[in-house]
């Protein structure tokens, strides 16, 4: 098994939806495009990962959202080195369709007191949904792991909620401990890091906005 040595998960840039959430009124969340900053924050993304990845493969997984494959598209990766497949169960928390902007006020007011994993929007998916995808992504990624040719790199340009429930699932952290961190910001980079007892291990954690309320199995 060709397990990489690392894997690295980065945030899309700003979205028009970021900038301004009336948008969503008149444009379906996946069709939202970068804005001029997040465009720039993207290619300042793009210049750390071709220093990191240097002259190495890199096998790479994009949600399909317009934002995200704007980012990526933005990294200027070699593409000689890099293979690169759109991931439909990297996508962002669905929302619903066009969304009333008083309802999804609403609907987060509900959710923050409710808890992100557990609370499901009207038309759309909890955060429970979206780990339970992300958890048959990875299914799928481990078996590529099989080839020995595999790539030392897999890069995931995805969404914030989707990063956190990714590493909530590959490091088994608790429904308390996730709850308790806060969205990395717009392109920002988390690298899991193969080290050298067999292990990954998260270069730089999630902002902590509380600590995680002790209750129920904790080991």
């Amino acid at each position: 098994m060709a397990r990489p040595q690392r894997i690295v998960l980065v945030r899309h840039g700003e979205s028009e939806g970021n900038a301004d959430d009336t948008v969503y009124e008149r444009e379906p969340d996946h069709a939202l495009r970068l804005t001029e900053t997040g465009q720039r924050q993207a290619r300042e993304a793009g210049v750390r990962l071709r220093e990191l990845f240097g002259d190495e493969q890199v096998s790479a997984y994009v949600s399909p959202y317009r934002r995200t494959h704007e980012t990526f598209a933005a990294f200027e990766l070699d593409q000689e080195r890099v293979r690169a497949r759109e991931e439909p169960r990297l996508r962002e928390q669905d929302w619903g369709n066009w969304q009333d902007r008083d309802d999804v006020k609403l609907q987060k007011a509900y959710r923050d007191a409710y808890g992100h994993f557990f609370y499901r929007f009207a038309q759309g998916e909890s955060g429970a949904d979206v780990y339970d995808r992300v958890g048959a992504f990875l299914e799928s990624l481990y078996r590529s792991f099989e080839a020995p040719d595999h790539p030392p790199n897999v890069l995931l340009v995805t969404h914030g909620l989707t990063m956190r429930l990714f590493c909530m699932r590959w490091f088994h952290w608790s429904v308390a401990e996730f709850e308790s961190l806060s969205n990395p910001c717009n392109a920002e980079v988390r690298i899991l890091q193969l080290g050298e007892d067999g292990r990954y291990s998260l270069d730089r954690q999630f902002e902590r906005w509380r600590v995680p309320e002790p209750y129920g199995i904790t080991g």
